[in-house]
């Protein structure tokens, strides 16, 4: 039965809806942008690049919870640490004078909480292991500040491995053994592994390392468009193998059409081919990508539950890619502050 658009958002209200990827904090950061104001959708259609997330529409769309990543320019490489503090600063000012309205958040049960408490989940992620600046012990610090997840690679080479394309690709090259050791402290630390951007050699090493479930925040899929910053089916199963889930992002180049049911499309194959434990959504929204028509901004993430419901998905489904599948691996993954002695 297809879903209302009215129906669809009574949903959201019942389910933990959760973003893996946005890059707002970067707009507060630099350019002031205030996430708790509510910002009209300024931009033309096929122009609508940034402007997507702030704390009103977040609410009119029903997300439980916000991933907010942090990406830096990567050369030169120093300052990429001081600037993911920056947009850590910003996030942490906007929750400090408006605690109503959003609140910190590392665990399923602490999202589950403000849920409850008619407060917004924030959540910390980083976009590109240049951030650490070639130091394994920068991880530990940005896990005590609320960083859950971090991308090894972004578009340009750095200690960890090479992109999947940009400055320094080669995809004969893999993890490095810097690389290896961040996954461990990661683990250490309570960080994700996130596994968007790395090139396909080095994203299989890293699989092999890894003991805990990773995740690929922001991307779409081979098996429906042929683009080089999707993965491939083997990639999605082997996430699958190992407990994690991949966002599925809302950007009209990588999907390969402006139709929101391009989403569902990428959505359903992933469970086509790896099962329903492993969908999830990884927007990007304000990381300067136009999003397909009827996902605007995240005020009409309702429009994406009703797409699904009109493509057959039943709720016990839904429930787990708006939201079920991240609080799984969260759940998975200790928080700093709560590992095991």
């Amino acid at each position: 039965m297809t879903l209302t658009f009215d129906e669809a958002r009574a949903l959201h209200d019942e389910y933990c809806v959760l973003d893996l990827h946005a890059d707002t904090a970067k707009l507060m950061d630099k350019l002031g942008y205030d996430l708790v104001a509510r910002h009209d959708r300024r931009m033309p259609r096929g122009f609508n690049v940034f402007g997507h997330v702030d704390v009103p529409r977040l609410r009119e769309g029903g997300v439980a919870g916000q991933f907010f990543s942090f990406w830096t320019t990567p050369y030169p490489e120093r300052g990429c640490a001081r600037s993911v503090a920056a947009q850590l600063d910003a996030l942490d000012e906007a929750i400090a004078r408006h605690p109503t309205e959003l609140v910190w958040t590392r665990t399923g049960a602490e999202i589950r909480a403000a849920k409850a408490a008619g407060v917004i989940a924030a959540l910390g992620g980083i976009e590109g292991g240049q951030a650490l600046e070639g130091e394994l012990d920068a991880i530990e610090p940005f896990a005590r500040r609320g960083v859950r997840y971090l991308g090894l690679l972004h578009f340009s080479a750095n200690a960890i491995g090479r992109p999947a394309k940009g400055r320094g690709a080669d995809p004969a090259v893999g993890l490095t053994g810097f690389g290896r050791d961040v996954i461990r402290e990661c683990e250490r630390c309570g960080v994700i592994v996130d596994l968007a951007h790395i090139n396909r050699r080095g994203f299989f090493e890293a699989i092999a390392a890894m003991a805990q479930p990773p995740m690929v925040s922001h991307t779409g899929v081979l098996g429906v468009h042929q683009h080089w910053r999707n993965i491939d089916d083997e990639q999605l199963r082997a996430i699958a193998d190992k407990g994690g889930c991949v966002g599925v992002i809302f950007a009209r180049r990588y999907l390969g059409s402006a139709s929101i049911d391009a989403v569902v499309d990428h959505l359903l194959h992933i469970v086509d081919v790896a099962g329903d434990d492993l969908p999830a959504l990884g927007s990007d929204f304000d990381g300067f990508v136009v999003p397909p028509d009827g996902l605007e901004d995240v005020a009409a993430l309702p429009n994406l539950t009703v797409a699904l419901s009109r493509r057959g998905v039943a709720p016990r489904v839904l429930e787990k890619i708006l939201g079920g599948n991240v609080l799984r691996v969260l759940d998975a993954v200790p928080a700093w502050g709560r590992l095991a002695p």
